[in-house]
């Protein structure tokens, strides 16, 4: 006999569900301001019912929820919308209700019973459990300092930021300088067309003449022009060649530091002092000489133009002092506010508007505006106490800088506002404050807590540069050992083991003691 053979159970569970409603508000909260502008203003382009607040007459609560009302006591069969979840009492209170108030002829079932009554009690309307008013009251009020009604001056960016220069443009400013004829020009310009950020041209010269319709000669011709621009080592097939170009800008060419690169420059980069000073024939006073000049090369002379420019940063959040403490304000500037537009009101009236899917549509379009404007309160009522909490934790930092910073985590953060550590986690997710020590990432003040001096918790952060400080400040012939930067570490009271600066050491890029040595 088969075991396998269909049944039905029954079965109890609990599971946690998430709204629609409640995954707006999480995605609210991660967002920084400038992917919330986006989201308001794709928003306001797709449903009807919300405009921006600097443009026509606004509709109040009082006669939203009073147009809701009517609607629903005008058309008690009139149910799509409706939610499920209601407690005996309410659906008692929508029985009364249906048979007290007049409405359309119903019709009948089976067993005499009206049917529009009976799907009325089944399902109440839901609009009955959001207090409008309350709602927007608390909505209105920001529960912390204006912005209006403080006078501070906040930093413009567009005072300190300029447009980068890239690389091609800046050569090609110097190439319009430059008197050449018609071919050479137009093979100069496939030359910086493929320079790599660095200023490397990676490509084959043959290669690259024959993808361009261009003789091998005049390329190379092209390429000899662009070597000549500025910066020096531009357009140089290798490392070797860049810093050769170098020294010959320098009137370099031919001398120490020029047979060095030429001919040992594997020595070089293996430190080996004494035995480039034997192979070269020169005394070592020589050979640091031209060590010191060649350690002035630039080798990827390109990056100083081929970088990412300035990074435009806007923050979230201003944290400022005045005579009465700190004051926290969120950048809410071009940031639309949003409001209810009137001009749907009689949508939601069954006298002007006979289509029930009209009314239906505009009752569901109401009910997602509504839903939106709580999420985004919401979502600035959090950042304002993660923010407040934040700066009372920190205030040493905010008043005296970086060596002032104490260990913070996400959770001690999150029981303090009564909170789960991941909401936090989101709050502080891709936004930055303004502070008097600068602008700072959110989530720069968040650091794990080393046991320090006397007891005390010393950030990681702060350790992190204790260590850098150290290797910046030791003598490059005898660099300092893992053991060792562990050892003085200890002496100042902070506990670390040899693994842990290892660790810390090459988080930070940092070479190992022997990469670091220069011999001699």
């Amino acid at each position: 006999m088969s075991l396998l053979s269909p049944r039905l159970q029954l079965k109890v569970a609990q599971k946690q569900i998430l709204t629609p409603g409640l995954v707006q508000m999480v995605s609210l909260l991660q967002m920084n301001r400038l992917e919330l502008k986006d989201l308001i203003a794709s928003e306001v382009a797709q449903n009807p019912v919300l405009e921006d607040g600097a443009d026509g007459e606004e509709m109040t609560p009082q006669e939203v929820q009073s147009l809701l009302e009517r609607e629903r006591i005008s058309d008690p069969a009139d149910q799509p919308i409706l939610d499920i979840s209601e407690s005996a009492a309410t659906l008692q209170g929508a029985e009364a209700s249906a048979s007290e108030v007049p409405s359309e002829p119903a019709t009948h079932g089976e067993e005499g019973e009206p049917v529009a009554a009976v799907e009325s009690a089944a399902t109440p309307d839901p609009f009955d459990e959001i207090d409008f008013g309350s709602f927007f009251d608390d909505y209105l009020d920001p529960g912390f300092k204006s912005p209006a009604a403080e006078v501070s001056d906040k930093p413009s960016f567009e005072t300190f930021l300029s447009s980068p220069v890239t690389l091609p443009d800046y050569l090609e400013s110097q190439l319009s300088l430059v008197v050449l004829n018609d071919d050479l020009r137009r093979a100069a310009d496939v030359v910086i067309g493929n320079l790599d950020e660095a200023g490397y041209l990676t490509d084959p010269v043959e290669e690259l003449a024959q993808n361009e319709g261009l003789t091998a000669a005049r390329l190379v011709e092209a390429l000899a022009v662009v070597q000549s621009l500025d910066p020096a080592g531009v357009g140089a097939r290798n490392v070797q060649e860049c810093l050769l170009l170098q020294l010959e800008s320098r009137n370099g060419k031919g001398g120490v530091a020029w047979q060095i690169i030429a001919n040992h420059l594997n020595l070089v980069e293996s430190r080996q002092t004494k035995e480039l000073a034997r192979a070269m024939g020169r005394p070592m006073g020589h050979i640091e000489t031209a060590l010191e000049v060649i350690r002035q090369l630039d080798p990827r002379p390109g990056l100083r133009y081929s970088g990412p420019g300035a990074r435009q940063i806007v923050p979230d959040v201003y944290i400022t002092k005045d005579s009465d403490g700190w004051i926290i304000q969120l950048n809410d500037d071009d940031l639309p506010v949003l409001r209810l537009n009137s001009q749907y009101r009689r949508l939601l009236d069954r006298d002007q508007e006979p289509s029930k899917e009209v009314r239906n549509y505009v009752k569901e379009r109401f009910t997602s505006a509504l839903l939106l404007m709580k999420n985004i309160e919401q979502r600035k009522q959090t950042i304002m106490k993660v923010c407040e909490s934040l700066v009372r934790r920190q205030t040493e930092f905010l008043d005296y800088g970086l060596d002032h910073l104490k260990p913070m985590m996400i959770k001690e953060i999150a029981e303090e506002i009564g909170v789960h550590p991941s909401t936090v986690s989101r709050a502080v997710a891709n936004k930055y404050a303004h502070t008097p020590q600068g602008v700072f990432e959110l989530r720069y003040f968040f650091s794990e807590a080393v046991q320090g001096p006397a007891g005390s918790e010393t950030p990681l952060l702060l350790l992190k540069r204790k260590v850098k400080k150290m290797i910046e400040e030791e003598n490059s012939r005898h660099p300092l050992t893992d053991d060792q930067i562990t050892a003085l570490l200890r002496q100042d009271g902070i506990q670390v083991t040899r693994r842990t600066v290892a660790k810390y050491r090459e988080d930070m890029k940092i070479p190992s003691t022997h990469q670091r040595r220069i011999r001699s």
